[in-house]
């Protein structure tokens, strides 16, 4: 084990990932980031006593794409591991579910994948993710206006899929792979700007050279941000069945009792919307919240109403009902 690999396994060891022992399913394209994934996991498999199995995806849209699936071939060879290959459809799934390419490829992949992990007795499926696409993803949430949420890590866990090197920066896997002297395959797509987060990776190179940790500066944001959510969940929990609570019958409505703070009722109206599966427009919550902080912090009096809300009185608070149902 070399200095960089012992490096991102302290990572995985520090973030707790939880990998238990036994087979874990890596997929593997061919490019810089999964080869990287493959011969790093390949490297301490011992350490995490990991029973390494891989599975690469022909998507179909690419003349070089055998290329790609030719090389994985040899380096399963050369590391004596098992496998699975996959012709996968994607141009007929995108026509026949109006999904873009990229979607219908991801759907296609990631079932076969789960497939695929099944058949063999893996536990987890390893993915490449790295820094980058990290950062990617939270300026694409970020322009999309997804507020606070688009500044919660990806998680290197998720129900079956692990990504090993979600702390690891995209040019340090490149450059792990040339000091092993291993070539990797570019997919000459990634930098069509087609899909926002190839606009946004074309962007970037400029930003990192004002702001060289970029990237690490922005993940710890985001684990402070990760912190402060789950404490906030935590308050609002604690909450339920004695300041607020949901009414199913007759109709949906939130029950409650003050007092209140504004950022109090924005976070109970975040977590009531969620669970009765009504829209969460960020500046609709904020005005409805403004709204309700008076009514709520004072004796129940007279029914309210405002826009498509009405507020009424009970013997010990307040119930807020839709006075229509467009809110799905």
């Amino acid at each position: 084990m070399n200095r960089q690999e012992a490096t991102w396994l302290r990572q995985i060891q520090s973030r707790r990932d939880e990998i238990p022992p036994g087979r874990v399913l890596v997929a593997c394209s061919g490019g810089g980031d999964s080869v990287a994934l493959l011969v790093f996991l390949w490297s301490i498999r011992r350490s995490l006593q990991l029973d390494l199995c891989v599975a690469h995806a022909h998507h179909g849209l690419r003349e070089e794409a055998e290329g790609d699936a030719v090389l994985v071939r040899g380096l399963c060879r050369d590391l004596n591991l098992d496998l699975a290959e996959a012709q996968l459809n994607v141009k007929e799934h995108a026509d026949r579910e109006g999904l873009g390419l990229e979607m219908a490829a991801r759907d296609l992949r990631w079932d076969w994948l789960k497939s695929e992990a099944r058949s063999c007795g893996a536990t987890l499926i390893a993915t490449g993710h790295t820094l980058d696409d990290h950062t990617e993803t939270v300026l694409i949430r970020l322009a999309r206006g997804g507020g606070l949420g688009s500044l919660t890590p990806l998680p290197p866990r998720q129900a079956m899929r692990w990504s090993p090197l979600i702390e690891a920066r995209r040019e340090d896997l490149r450059a792990y792979l040339r000091n092993k002297g291993l070539p990797w395959r570019e997919d000459a797509s990634n930098q069509d700007p087609f899909t926002p987060r190839n606009r946004w990776r074309a962007l970037l190179p400029e930003i990192r050279k004002e702001a060289p940790a970029l990237d690490q500066h922005l993940l710890e944001t985001h684990t402070q941000v990760r912190e402060l959510l789950a404490y906030r969940d935590t308050q609002v929990a604690s909450w339920h069945g004695s300041r607020w609570s949901l009414v199913k019958a007759p109709s949906p409505a939130i029950r409650w009792q003050g007092p209140w703070s504004l950022p109090e009722l924005h976070w109970v109206l975040e977590a009531a919307f969620r669970q009765l599966g009504w829209a969460r427009e960020a500046q609709h919550l904020r005005d409805l919240a403004a709204w309700l902080l008076p009514n709520l912090n004072r004796r129940p009096g007279k029914p309210k109403t405002w826009g498509s809300w009405s507020l009424n009185p009970e013997t010990s608070g307040w119930i807020l009902h839709p006075r229509n149902t467009g809110l799905g």
